[in-house]
């Protein structure tokens, strides 16, 4: 059956997006085009946002070959030795002029959407590695470079979405087969000179290095820091690094060594309120009241270019959860602080169903000022016809209340979160440590 156009009411529908190849050999030669154009699986999704589809199309045709990669070349033979400033890129948002833009990054309060930026983020982090990682010769066999954590992330000041914005960021040190790549977002300050004042946010990505082929760690271009600033970061990351393994091997060993009379004490008042509701302090809650959820299933037009779910897709998600979460907990619009950590534990594909639980994992109110709250959003793919579900992705976010949000409620207090079960309180022994080791680490940065 056909349907005609020419009718009157009929409505007729374009795409509003370029191919992703506009411009190459193969869409200009229309003779070859339906034999040599990608097939349409290894396209990446349409969903993402234009800053988002710019940078990967700056990394198509930088390493286009990680599109269709040849898996019977060879690894790269030599690796090279490159500068931080060789990756170094940048992002220009001109939020001033350009009014599309700036409503697709507007949220309700008239700043950017942080989880847009997210987004934008991560496919620059992305874009700097494969920068790095790239080598001279076509002939070899491409990296599949994937994000691994997201180390830190700080907001220094709300970002307007009336001001020009710009994002930039290099790789500041590499190991065997991974990279860390630090970002800033500077938008400037109204009145101020200093170029300190204009850094908005800051961001460290970890990226890891595979072999296509074997999927194996792979060895990635060494890293030559050139200025004395390049030098300083990259011994701090170094030393985050080192920091990371020993950790690791001491968490379990913690909890058997002296962390039992810690995990007493968090469950205590957690038991009260389980076997003795009415006695349990008001200002407390349990951990498990505090829970939101939410699911979906992941979509062709959420996929990366290597066909997978793009990981800033992930983040954005997590981000508006842990939003609404820290909102329904207070009682107040909360203001974002701080990305703790991100975890990327496996890989998320296009049809996966996948479930997003959050909760206030702990609060913090001894700065009456600045009350922090810590929210936790766990990513599980849920299989149900083999009845499984694994974690693919953990994320730990801090938000606050602003004071003027909190001077229209002379009521407002921020309740202390309480774990009911060892499980919950490990959870939250396991943060808290982690949070006070990082505090530590990027204030002596």
């Amino acid at each position: 059956m056909e349907f005609s156009s020419s009718s009157p009411n009929t409505i007729r529908v374009v795409s509003t997006f370029a191919s992703p190849f506009e411009g190459s050999p193969d869409q200009n030669d229309s003779s070859n085009s339906s034999s040599s154009r990608k097939p349409l699986s290894l396209w990446p999704g349409m969903y993402h946002s234009p800053v988002t589809n710019a940078l990967w199309e700056t990394r198509s045709k930088i390493f286009e070959r990680l599109l269709d990669p040849p898996l019977d070349a060879p690894p790269q033979s030599e690796l090279l030795k490159k500068t931080p400033a060789e990756s170094r890129t940048s992002i220009l948002y001109n939020f001033s002029t350009d009014y599309i833009l700036r409503e697709q990054y507007r949220d309700p309060w008239n700043e950017v959407r942080i989880g847009k930026l997210l987004e934008d983020l991560d496919a620059l982090a992305g874009t700097i590695s494969v920068k790095h990682c790239s080598d001279v010769d076509s002939m070899t066999r491409p990296l599949y470079l994937v994000t691994a954590s997201v180390d830190k992330m700080v907001l220094k000041k709300p970002i307007s979405v009336d001001t020009d914005l710009k994002m930039v960021g290099a790789v500041i040190w590499v190991g065997f087969s991974s990279i860390e790549i630090q970002l800033d977002v500077i938008q400037p300050s109204s009145g101020s000179s200093d170029p300190s004042e204009s850094v908005a946010l800051t961001a460290n990505f970890i990226f890891v290095a595979r072999d296509y082929k074997t999927g194996k760690a792979a060895p990635v271009n060494r890293l030559c820091p050139e200025t004395e600033a390049e030098k300083l970061l990259y011994e701090a990351a170094e030393a985050r690094n080192n920091i990371r393994k020993r950790k690791r091997g001491e968490d379990k060993r913690e909890i058997e060594n002296g962390g039992v009379n810690r995990l007493e004490e968090l469950l205590a008042e957690g038991r009260i309120f389980c076997d003795m509701p009415a006695l349990a302090d008001r200002d407390t809650i349990l951990l498990r009241d505090t829970r939101l959820e939410n699911s979906l299933i992941c979509q062709p037009q959420q996929r990366n270019i290597h066909g997978r779910i793009f990981g800033g897709f992930l983040m954005l998600r997590a981000f508006e959860l842990a939003f609404s979460t820290a909102y329904a907990f207070a009682g107040l619009m909360p203001s974002f602080l701080e990305v703790d950590h991100v975890n990327f534990l496996r890989p998320v594909d296009v049809g996966d169903f996948l479930r997003f639980k959050s909760c206030v994992l702990y609060t913090e109110h001894e700065n009456t000022d600045q009350p922090l709250i810590n929210v936790e959003v766990v990513a599980h793919v849920t299989r149900p016809e083999q009845r499984s579900s694994e974690v693919s992705n953990r994320f730990y976010f801090t938000f606050t209340v602003r004071p003027e949000a909190k001077a229209t409620n002379s009521q407002f207090r921020i309740r202390k979160v309480v774990p009911a079960t060892e499980e919950e309180a490990r959870r939250v022994l396991e943060r808290v440590d982690a949070d006070h080791l990082q505090s530590i680490n990027y204030t002596c940065k």
